[in-house]
């Protein structure tokens, strides 16, 4: 489990379930500005299948991943921390929109935080359990039509 208290970040490491398996070979982006924080999403998601293709910690290095990964296979995902830093991740999440790539949002803010624009996305309210995040993130990725991920570049 994730808790988060005056920037101290307490870990309880929880085993997934055998046979999660439909993360397998997602291809996701986690934008988020706290290094621990990183790390464990990026753990959940990889024990549960998930191929990251790269983490930021700011706007400017998420849009940069987002347009190398449009040429390298493609995003079927991301988590998204709404606070990078002091600067809203709006500009990012407005890219994955445009891409047709679903998202969700994790933070340390309460209900009713600003998701941007972006009211339909999912919000993960931190602290979560990592099989919360698996969970939104496999019901974003399973919610497209064809349950491919949305994004698969050129």
């Amino acid at each position: 489990m994730l808790a988060a208290n005056d920037n101290q970040i307490i870990l309880q490491r929880q085993v997934m379930p055998q046979g999660c398996t439909m993360l397998r070979d997602r291809r996701v982006l986690i934008v988020e500005d706290e290094a621990l924080v990183t790390m464990l999403i990026e753990d959940g998601l990889s024990e549960a299948g998930a191929e990251v293709v790269g983490s930021a910690g700011t706007v400017f290095e998420a849009l940069q991943i987002i347009e190398r990964v449009a040429q390298d296979g493609g995003l079927d995902a991301a988590v998204l921390d709404i606070n990078l830093v002091g600067e809203l991740v709006t500009p990012v999440a407005d890219q994955l929109a445009a891409l047709g790539v679903p998202f969700v949002f994790a933070t340390g803010y309460g209900t009713g935080c600003d998701t941007g624009g972006h009211a339909a996305a999912p919000v993960l309210h931190k602290p979560f359990a990592t099989e919360q995040l698996v969970a939104a993130v496999e019901a974003i990725v399973s919610f497209t039509p064809d349950g491919a991920g949305a994004f698969q570049g050129d």
